[in-house]
């Protein structure tokens, strides 16, 4: 049955570029998870944009001595550019400083506050006398009081992944001057977590307690069992939405409650352009809303977002959050601080056209259930050992052969043997086996079954050697050899489409396929044409030279 699903990736910072992790823990998957839907058929609507307000912005305007929305500006692109060349599909990319977006965080705001959801008190909130400013957030760090790591945020640890409110820190310091900040107080208004308790603990560890990963599950049950409390949802800065009711002078919305509303602006944006109605897509209970994301927006995504929409009243509550782990670098945390990280764009700079080469390795050791470890000479491993030797080959064999014997054009098929018939079967096989992982949210397991099958084929090319038969009585076999490869070469290149996008275009030409529906990728249904195209050499090996270059560079780069 044909479904409609709302997808969303979280909303990059437009304060630097994306880095590795960040496509692995939140983007891949979820493009993944959204070209799968479209090939089978379903109404999909895949949005993100930049989230360009909270303290990183105005703290690297600082650090950069410039303003913050020539940051944002700046970052907004390069983020958008980066996605745009490693495939990322979104309907709609979109950004927090758009008037949309402006308008729907400031209804939210004023909805849920007519409805006297929010609290309005006095607190003691971290204050800087030197720099004669609150420090809210990323404006200020410190001890983790969870783990103890010293570099904490004041919302979140980078460590440990725990979120945090700033003055739970321990021996807090201000980013803006260095001193020991002083506690001052200040009006907010706070969303009382607390009073969503019993909806949560009933939607989140009943009515989800089986369809989410354990990560999340466990992350989001210690959250609720400690008690949840009320949550400021306003900050003393002067960049940001401001708080649109009397009063409220100089705060803004907490970057945390404008940037999921962020989904929901992104998709009236680009329903607007497409002249249909965005409420579908977010108001009608048989829409499925999944939100991918890294592990540290969790809570974010699974107590404090459901908690507004449920407020609101009028919004769908998240089918699945897939968070991921993280991935390091090199045996380290990746960090921005530091620059111990790779740069998308930097990346194609030195390995230009090889997109789908870092989307196989990202994928392959995508940070599923545990933090994973990306280093040089494990991309350069499953490149050369399986995109280039498997994949590659078989399929630059395959359309070599057909170009040699039948003058590119596709033989017949004759009597299959009983070996064969299994064989063509388990071909046909695929698409599902693919498919009921990608479902499931295990893109690992999914793009290493895609490889299972360029395997196959390659042992089936192996160990009936045509180039042997071609020459002997037995050359009518040939055909029937190099049709069953063709046909794996066809449904290769439809099944790859959602992990190797750019491969599946170059397999899609050679080999003139057809587009199919996925749940139609049949033996029935033949999905290649009459004649094949000259092929080309699909992937590059990388050589040792250049993975040493990227060692060398990296760690010049640490800081």
């Amino acid at each position: 049955m044909k479904k409609r699903y709302t997808i969303t990736s979280a909303l990059p910072y437009a304060n630097g570029p994306i880095h590795i992790g960040h496509l692995a823990g939140a983007y891949i998957p979820a493009d993944i998870y959204s070209r799968f839907l479209r090939l089978s058929g379903h109404d999909v609507c895949f949005v993100c944009g930049s989230d360009e307000h909270g303290a990183a912005i105005p703290i690297r305007a600082k650090k950069e001595r410039t303003s913050a929305q020539n940051i944002i500006d700046k970052y907004h692109f390069i983020i958008k550019e980066s996605f745009i060349d490693f495939g990322i599909s979104f309907d709609n990319y979109s950004r927090t400083s758009s008037e949309i977006h402006h308008e729907t965080a400031s209804e939210f705001f004023k909805d849920l506050n007519d409805k006297n959801i929010f609290i309005e008190q006095e607190s003691d909130q971290l204050y800087d006398s030197t720099e004669n400013q609150f420090l809210a957030d990323r404006f200020v760090e410190g001890e983790c009081p969870k783990c103890n790591f010293d570099g904490a945020y004041g919302d979140q640890c980078e460590s440990c992944g725990s979120t945090l409110n700033a003055t739970e820190l321990i021996n807090p310091r201000s980013k803006l001057s260095g001193n020991k900040p002083t506690l001052k107080k200040t009006k907010h208004w706070f969303l009382p977590l607390n009073k969503f308790e019993s909806f949560l603990k009933k939607w989140f560890l009943v009515e989800k307690k089986d369809e989410w990963k354990t990560n999340v599950f466990g992350q989001v049950k210690s959250w609720i069992n400690e008690g949840l409390k009320p949550r400021a949802i306003t900050r003393d800065l002067d960049w940001g939405i401001p708080v649109p009711i009397k009063g409220a002078e100089g705060k803004v919305l907490y970057v945390w409650f404008d940037a999921p509303i962020g989904y929901i602006s992104s998709t009236k944006e680009w329903a607007k352009r497409k002249k249909i109605d965005w409420k579908p897509y977010w108001q009608d209970p048989k829409t499925e809303l999944v939100h991918f994301i890294g592990k540290d927006n969790i809570v974010f995504h699974c107590i404090i977002f459901p908690s507004i929409l449920k407020a609101s009243g009028k919004y769908i509550l998240p089918t699945n959050v897939p968070a991921n782990e993280f991935l390091n670098l090199e045996g380290n945390k990746i960090s921005t601080s530091k620059n111990w990280a790779i740069w998308l764009h930097e990346y194609l700079e030195d390995f230009p056209e090889m997109q789908d080469s870092l989307r196989y390795a990202l994928t392959t050791n995508a940070p599923e259930n545990k933090d994973n470890d990306f280093t040089w000479k494990d991309f350069q491993a499953r490149n050369n050992n399986e995109l280039v030797a498997i994949l590659g080959n078989f399929i630059n064999r395959v359309a070599v052969l057909t170009q040699k014997y039948y003058d590119s054009k596709v033989p017949s098929i004759g009597i299959l043997n009983d070996n064969e018939q299994s064989l063509v079967n388990e071909v046909y096989s695929f698409p599902k086996k693919i498919g009921d992982s990608i479902e499931k949210f295990k893109f690992r397991e999914a793009v290493n079954t895609m490889m299972d099958l360029a395997r196959l084929g390659n042992k089936y090319l192996a160990e009936e050697e045509p180039w042997k038969l071609i020459k002997t009585d037995d050359s009518e076999r040939v055909k029937t050899i190099m049709n069953i490869s063709l046909q794996i070469c066809g449904v290769l290149g439809l099944v790859c489409e959602p992990f190797l996008p750019n491969t599946s275009k170059k397999l899609k030409a050679i080999f003139n396929i057809k587009d199919t529906e996925w749940d139609s990728i049949s033996k029935e249904s033949p999905i290649i044409a009459k004649n094949i195209e000259k092929s080309s050499l699909i992937f590059r090996k990388i050589e040792d030279q250049e993975i040493e270059l990227q060692l060398e560079k990296l760690n010049e780069s640490k800081q």
